[in-house]
């Protein structure tokens, strides 16, 4: 039993999907959590509720993680009110579903600092408070299959996932020495309000157990949650800059 108790984490984009899962799991392992939303503000009322019930120290901040300055003031906050964190999990994304002839400056400056340049933003003014975390404090951003699979329309998204990808362990240079692991989740298809928005993705999500090797089990988001609290975990203390494939299987094969 993985017991995160004392422990604080920040949940980036934990309103819905995945990131409502992991902060969920983390904190039915023990660890007080602050969820994070832009837009969704009644669903990530719900899900400081559900903390809230299991006996946890909860928070509520808007934050666009896309904004240095937003994501300082949500660090300063987490600093006064809870005084310090463990756990950082950048999940927050977005990119939109187009083709990548139809993608313009806007769009790309929208994936890339969302989806890549919130991990460094957070890690930057994150790190003062998580070095003097007892043991290791933990850093897990969320990937997908687009960093290395060409899906239909997920071009910009896809590609700032390779990047957060490199990213992390570019970080872990930086530092791993100063007492901080920093690792990727990459999670393959799971069925969230955001996946369900990709072309096909009926026939995708038909598809999904022949590829995965499982059997007839479906990759849920609390299967991506469950590596994100392995790694936010004493156990992962010598796992470094390392990105970890939760898909059943599917993607070692054709």
């Amino acid at each position: 039993m993985i017991d995160l108790t004392g422990r604080v984490a920040l949940v980036t984009g934990s309103s819905r999907g995945i990131g409502r899962a992991c902060a969920l799991r983390l904190a039915e392992a023990g660890a007080d959590v602050i969820v994070n939303y832009v837009t969704s503000h009644a669903a990530a009322m719900e899900v400081a509720e559900q903390i809230d019930a299991l006996g946890r120290r909860v928070a509520v901040v808007k934050a666009d993680v896309s904004e240095e300055e937003d994501v300082r003031s949500m660090v300063e906050f987490v600093a006064g009110e809870f005084g310090r964190l463990d756990i950082l999990v950048s999940n927050a994304a977005t990119g939109g579903f187009r083709p990548l002839l139809d993608a313009n400056l806007r769009h790309f400056d929208s994936a890339m600092h969302t989806n890549v340049l919130a991990l460094v933003y957070l890690v930057q003014a994150a790190l003062p408070l998580l070095e003097k975390s007892e043991g290791r404090a933990k850093v897990v951003a969320i990937s997908s299959h687009g960093s290395h699979l060409a899906l239909p329309w997920y071009g910009l998204i896809g590609g700032s996932k390779a990047a957060l990808e490199s990213v992390a362990r570019h970080l872990t240079l930086e530092v791993g020495d100063r007492g901080v692991n920093v690792n990727v989740v990459k999670a393959g298809l799971v069925d969230t309000d955001s996946t369900r928005r990709i072309p096909h993705a009926d026939a995708i999500f038909a598809g999904r157990t022949q590829k995965t090797m499982v059997g007839p089990r479906v990759l849920s988001a609390e299967d991506v949650a469950n590596a994100v609290l392995f790694l936010a975990s004493p156990l992962s203390d010598m796992i470094q800059g390392e990105t970890i494939t939760v898909d059943g299987g599917a993607a070692i094969h054709v």
